[in-house]
């Protein structure tokens, strides 16, 4: 175990109305105050907004923001999806394995991913810091599976009950990792916004070889007790207030999507967006198991099928094709969610640049390899 150093800065927050509430809105520098302890080994992380932390000589930016409570955009923790990229303005910093998802250009210009990069030097970073006050932080409960529904011959639909007194929160759009009966984890997207009940649902795809795969299909039944640790990432709606939102999924990266949605009614009137477009790409016609319902935001439906017969009437090819015919339509104030495959989120990321989207309002959450996500606490006990 890691001897515990003293903190280089001792950070105290100011008066509680002066700290930002409101899930997605700009931490204000003015809510954070330092007070230097110096260490041989600490370095200070500075960003645009003024808001500083301490960094230990082997800690990712990405942690040692977690660890002062600052939430920084991020989702896959292993360097492949881009969430957490951010640009040093001054100072040094060391990757622990290779950003290849970092466009050359974007190297050049001093962009880094934040879960892999350890500062050498004190640093000065732009990046985004999200509302830690609204980010419900990650634990791991205990739940069971309460239903398992076959959607198509290779999706299932898995709901699970948490204990009564568990108080899970997280925003729509967010994923957790579930930990399996023999110890093995997986990541899954939630498909659902929290609800009275308390229950979550997952979209879990066949996967041949796979093992959580063959446990969810041909071992799992209801009442198996499992562990989950969540919420994880910051793929959820934030800064879209007055804008046009672009939902593109493709497969099973539908679930946060209809996360999203359902909770779009939920949202405060004045942080919703105009109009929701949902482009969901898929094969045929049978693999299409979910509609959006009513929401007070006007949401336009376009389901994409690669492979459908000569019966589909509706749009063919990819769907971030029709992403980019549809934003070069109505080409001003789009934001976009992509969730699917990383070859898939990167030709619709060139496409959306293309169409006149800005990176910072392009966001993604790619299916990645498994990786472990930062530590969570354990909370709570089995239950029946």
């Amino acid at each position: 175990m890691a001897k515990l150093l003293p903190l280089p800065h001792l950070f105290i927050a100011s008066a509680p109305a002066a700290r930002c509430h409101a899930v997605g809105k700009s931490v204000s520098s003015a809510a954070f105050r330092s007070v230097r302890i110096l260490t041989p080994t600490s370095r200070e992380i500075r960003l645009a907004s003024g808001i500083a932390f301490p960094a230990g000589a082997h800690e990712t930016i990405l942690d040692a923001a977690a660890r002062a409570g600052i939430a920084l955009p991020h989702s896959c923790r292993i360097g492949r999806c881009r969430a957490c990229r951010a640009r040093v303005r001054a100072g040094r910093t060391h990757a622990s394995c290779d950003e290849g998802s970092l466009e050359e250009s974007e190297r050049s210009a001093g962009w880094v991913l934040t879960c892999v990069r350890t500062a050498e030097s004190d640093l000065e970073l732009e990046i985004e810091a999200l509302s830690a006050e609204g980010l419900p932080a990650p634990r791991i409960v205990p739940c069971r599976i309460a239903d398992l529904a076959r959607l198509t011959d290779t999706v299932l639909r898995v709901t699970l009950r948490l204990p009564p007194d568990s108080a899970f929160d997280f925003r729509p759009g967010q994923h957790v990792e579930i930990i399996g009966p023999g110890g093995q984890r997986r990541s899954y997207s939630l498909a659902n916004a929290p609800r009275p009940d308390g229950r979550l649902q997952l979209l879990v795809r066949r996967v041949d070889g796979g093992l959580m795969s063959r446990y969810w299909f041909d071992e799992a039944r209801v009442g198996d007790l499992l562990r989950l640790n969540g919420p994880l990432g910051t793929f959820f709606l934030r800064g879209v207030a007055q804008r046009h939102v672009a939902f593109l999924a493709t497969g099973t990266g539908i679930a946060p999507v209809q996360a999203m949605c359902e909770g779009l009614d939920r949202m405060p009137t004045d942080a919703r967006p105009t109009s929701v477009l949902v482009c969901w790409g898929e094969r045929s016609p049978t693999d299409l198991h979910w509609v959006p319902g009513a929401s007070a935001v006007p949401i336009e439906f376009l389901p994409v099928l690669s492979r459908a017969d000569a019966s589909w009437t509706g749009a063919r090819g990819y769907a971030q094709e029709a992403v980019e015919r549809r934003l070069n339509r109505t080409p001003d104030g789009w934001t976009v969610y992509a969730c699917g495959s990383e070859a898939m989120i990167t030709d619709a990321r060139a496409r959306c640049r293309r169409a006149g989207v800005p990176d910072h309002h392009f966001h993604a959450d790619p299916f990645v390899a498994y990786s472990p996500p930062a530590t969570a606490t354990p909370s709570g006990a089995p239950h029946a």
